[in-house]
């Protein structure tokens, strides 16, 4: 590693943590070429198991030597030229706003997204984000899909990029251990259709977590799932479609879903935040 001490926020070497907003680090070069930035050595670590390239650090000082382990396994992987900037707290506090969580951060190389056929191959419980746009809740999401076995996660062309700094933060690093990618690509035209006709056709019955008349409840979705392949409504793979924050799902979402189902609410509740209902669900159809 090349360790670099900076004591401005205006140097340019810097400009990938300071001067780029979320969308200009996403298309920094080309889609798969841009950036992402990683922060806490946790999450670092989990992205560097998933074989991310790390491109620069930015830490600490007090932190130095506590990553000398992993800074010498970026040295193996990826050889010695990496920088790492090193800054006192009081310069990252004001970089951050707060006081940076465990003192790092990493720039790092996005990476080409898998067809949504290819990721999905193998899969038997998919999670959909339809237009989600909270960093808190889409982070929450990732980090229950890994923690409960979802075997891929999709996000719709609306919905807030998983790599979003602080979606990452809240995954704790699990948006790299959990295969995702977009369905419908960049185009809002392409989600509802033809991208459920698309889980359809890849054998997945689609699922909108909803609240409404004509809801099974999650109890039943559960049983027809653990029920024998014989059975005339056994279900063998489930695309499980979560809506956005306030709104839920789109009209034409609910239309062209195979079923709705709900969690059942008692003392009112109108429902359930996103980053709860999805925890629940996934825990009910492992």
């Amino acid at each position: 590693m090349q360790i670099l001490r900076v004591d401005s926020l205006e140097d340019p070497r810097l400009s990938a943590y300071i001067n780029l907003t979320e969308i200009q680090l996403r298309n920094k070069l080309e889609p798969d070429q841009g950036i992402f930035i990683a922060e806490s050595p946790k999450v670092i670590e989990r992205a560097l198991a998933a074989h991310r390239e790390p491109l620069s650090f930015l830490i600490e000082e007090e932190w130095l030597e506590g990553m000398k382990e992993t800074f010498a396994s970026v040295d193996s992987q990826w050889g010695p030229d990496i920088p790492v900037f090193v800054a006192s707290e009081e310069l990252l506090k004001k970089l951050t706003g707060y006081r940076l969580h465990r003192g790092a951060m990493c720039a790092m190389r996005r990476w080409e997204l898998p067809s949504v056929r290819d990721l999905c191959a193998d899969a038997k419980r998919v999670a959909v984000m339809e237009n989600i746009v909270d960093f808190t809740n889409v982070g929450a999401l990732m980090r229950s899909a890994a923690a409960l076995g979802i075997d891929a996660v999709l996000a719709t062309p609306s919905c807030l990029d998983p790599l979003y700094r602080r979606a990452v933060r809240v995954s704790m690093g699990t948006v790299f251990q959990v295969p995702w990618t977009r369905i419908g690509g960049s185009e809002r035209k392409n989600w509802p259709q033809p991208s459920i006709q698309e889980l359809t056709e890849l054998g997945f019955t689609t699922v909108a977590m909803a609240l409404t008349d004509d809801s099974i409840s999650l109890q039943e979705l559960s049983r027809r799932i653990h029920s024998a392949p014989s059975e005339p409504d056994h279900i063998e793979k489930v695309a499980l479609i979560f809506g956005t924050e306030g709104d839920g799902l789109s009209k034409r979402t609910l239309a062209a879903t195979d079923l709705t189902v709900k969690i059942p609410m008692s003392h009112g509740v109108d429902s359930l935040n996103v980053a709860a209902s999805s925890a629940v669900a996934f825990y009910a159809t492992m």
